[in-house]
């Protein structure tokens, strides 16, 4: 159940892209974006003032190439970068990257446990064991070792993945910094998300008076999800 929402003049609509936007693939690479979606995106851009934000884990190149055009606002590394407006200077807050010997130890693990990937990002990277569903604990179990001593760093689960990345880079923080910034200021926010990635930006949409929601609960699958989203660019919610 969806529930109720503010109405579209009052509520700014932030969303996660994979897993709520873009069905998951083999590898990060592989997504496809399904034709409507961009339009519909955009046409609910419109509807609601500008107020249309992307958060995600990717960095914001591989979101703007994906949804060119699309978004007012985007947030990637999990907000580790922000684009506060098309064509507005990437901001990065200051936080730690890993130490290279931390790259060369996730290369390593990939290699021993072949279909891993390693996705790299500017502030971390990302283990993805979804074509090789045993190595997920010894993945873990390595990052895990690799910030024994580093209490500036998080290893946290996501999709088939695990993902070394600083404190202080998290949706949650990326949404508050987005909401303080116009079209989004005054509004409400209305976050979609469908992972333990996306609980710190329900939170703080909940925190914030808006609405939270998590893909599995309110929706089902992106597939419904983009329904949703397509129903709503006609006619609003």
């Amino acid at each position: 159940m969806i529930g109720p929402l503010p109405p579209p003049e009052r509520a700014a609509l932030l969303l996660d892209v994979d897993g709520t936007l873009l069905d998951f693939a083999p590898a990060p690479d592989q997504v496809v974006v399904p034709q409507r979606l961009p339009t519909s995106l955009r046409r609910l851009r419109d509807r609601l003032g500008g107020a249309l934000a992307l958060i995600s884990g990717r960095p914001v190149a591989e979101v703007d190439a994906l949804f060119p055009g699309v978004a007012q606002a985007v947030a990637g590394e999990h907000g580790g970068a922000l684009r506060l407006a098309p064509g507005a200077a990437l901001y990065r807050p200051d936080l730690p990257s890993p130490p290279a010997a931390w790259r060369a130890a996730a290369e390593a693990l990939v290699a021993a446990h072949p279909g891993a990937l390693l996705e790299p990002k500017a502030r971390g990277f990302v283990l993805h064991y979804r074509g090789a569903p045993a190595a997920g604990p010894a993945l873990a179990a390595g990052l895990r070792a690799l910030i024994a001593d580093a209490p500036d760093f998080a290893v946290l689960e996501a999709n088939m993945a695990w993902e070394l990345r600083p404190h202080g880079a998290d949706k949650g923080i990326a949404l508050a910094a987005l909401m303080r910034a116009p079209p989004f200021a005054g509004r409400l926010p209305v976050f979609i998300g469908d992972d333990i990635t996306d609980r710190d930006a329900i939170a703080a949409a909940r925190g914030l008076g808006g609405v939270g929601l998590w893909v599995h609960e309110a929706f089902g699958a992106p597939a419904d999800v983009r329904a949703w989203l397509d129903r709503a660019a006609e006619q609003g919610w």
